[in-house]
């Protein structure tokens, strides 16, 4: 069902709700990659295989996808969601029970499903209480919501350490507390009604291909950014501890600009608010090798990380204006379908592009797949034209 409605009206206890359980998702969130990272570096676990127990979320976030529709429309999206977040607290509580290699893998795969799902149907919430003129702001609000938020969790860390119960025990209590504003978000808040029928993500990705496939490269830079910034970083002379603030300057793009990201999106036009994104980012890859020994790698960082992050929040606001309904919720499920698969492949493109060509490979990878993109558009674009002339 498409949803072309431009009125502003907003329901703002379903919005709240959703935004306030996305925020304590994403804190938990952040609070998990540092927490189980350094846990297992203290184990004396290599690089290789930290990175691999880290790709578990992402392929939990790929099957997530997959079933996502199936559960909201079987049992309803709220006690969906409040079963996810309460699996979730459980899966936390697991980690420092089971403290070995064997139990993780699986443990951080079930996260990546769970944790998946609350997101997913946050953002169909999210869309389908925001609509009209306002939805690209108000998604700007609430993705710089997730970035602010996903900041505190690492701060915790830093507060109890790595070697007792406590931090476990604090993300768990944190997520079942998420319950208390899913509980006030209404039944039919994504839209829909229960007579509606299932769309599968396999059904979405016909409804959408150019947004999914642009989703998708925005997770190949989020993964690879994420996953090597810091080492491209440490490999071009920065100290480790330097090296490591590249990724704060990255969240500092996401947590300043997307607001106004979505305001503009508003006032002019969500497709090509996208496409300067994207050329953004590609401008940003372009010169990331010059600058990167200067102090202009800096702000270069910053943009590089708002401007990536804002195609996906403009693409959430072309979804919530285009779908409604199990349409949305098919729809935010493939984004989530499309950013495992696209973080997965970003990280191990500029992995390996970094081992065949050097540092530089990894900032050209990430250009060319920009690049590329942007010439599908256009391509597009022009036939689009040709066809309207005829």
């Amino acid at each position: 069902m498409t949803d072309h409605n431009t009125s502003d009206t907003i329901n703002w206890r379903n919005l709240i709700a959703a935004c306030a359980a996305v925020c304590v998702f994403a804190f938990s969130l952040g609070e998990m990659f540092p927490l189980l990272a350094l846990t297992m570096r203290s184990w004396g676990v290599s690089e290789t295989v930290n990175s691999l127990n880290a790709a578990m979320a992402p392929v939990g976030i790929l099957i997530a996808g997959l079933i996502i529709p199936k559960l909201s429309h079987s049992f309803g999206a709220k006690p969906v969601a409040i079963f996810m977040a309460l699996a979730t607290a459980g899966v936390f509580l697991l980690y420092p029970v089971f403290p070995t290699l064997l139990a993780w893998f699986p443990l951080r795969l079930a996260q990546g499903i769970f944790v998946a799902t609350l997101f997913a149907l946050s953002e169909a919430w999210v869309l389908a209480n925001a609509s009209g003129r306002s939805r690209g702001r108000v998604v700007g609000i609430y993705a710089t919501c997730i970035s602010a938020t996903f900041g505190i969790g690492p701060i915790i860390v830093a507060w109890t350490g790595i070697g007792s119960y406590l931090p476990f025990l604090i993300g768990a209590v944190v997520l079942c507390l998420a319950t208390i504003p899913i509980s006030r978000v209404s039944t039919d808040a994504a839209g829909g009604h229960e007579d509606d029928p299932h769309v599968s993500i396999f059904a979405f990705f016909g409804k959408a291909p150019l947004l999914l496939l642009a989703i998708g490269v925005h997770a190949m830079f989020d993964g690879g950014m994420l996953a090597l910034l810091a080492v491209y970083g440490a490999q071009m002379g920065m100290s480790e501890s330097v090296a490591a603030l590249t990724i704060t300057a990255l969240s500092l793009g996401n947590v300043f600009f997307q607001i106004p990201i979505g305001w503009i999106a508003d006032h002019t036009s969500k497709r090509k608010t996208m496409i300067g994104c994207f050329l953004t980012v590609a401008l940003c890859m372009g010169l990331l090798p010059v600058a990167i020994t200067t102090i202009f790698a800096w702000p270069l960082i910053m943009v590089s990380g708002a401007a990536g992050f804002g195609i996906y929040t403009v693409g959430l606001s072309e979804l919530g204006d285009r779908f409604r309904g199990t349409d949305l919720i098919a729809g935010t499920s493939a984004f989530s379908t499309m950013w495992g698969f696209g973080a997965l492949l970003g990280s191990v493109m500029c992995g390996a592009a970094m081992d065949f060509f050097g540092p530089h490979g990894f900032p050209a990878v990430l250009f060319l797949v920009f690049v590329l993109f942007i010439a599908v558009q256009a391509v597009r674009s022009y036939r689009q034209s040709a066809r309207a002339a005829v």
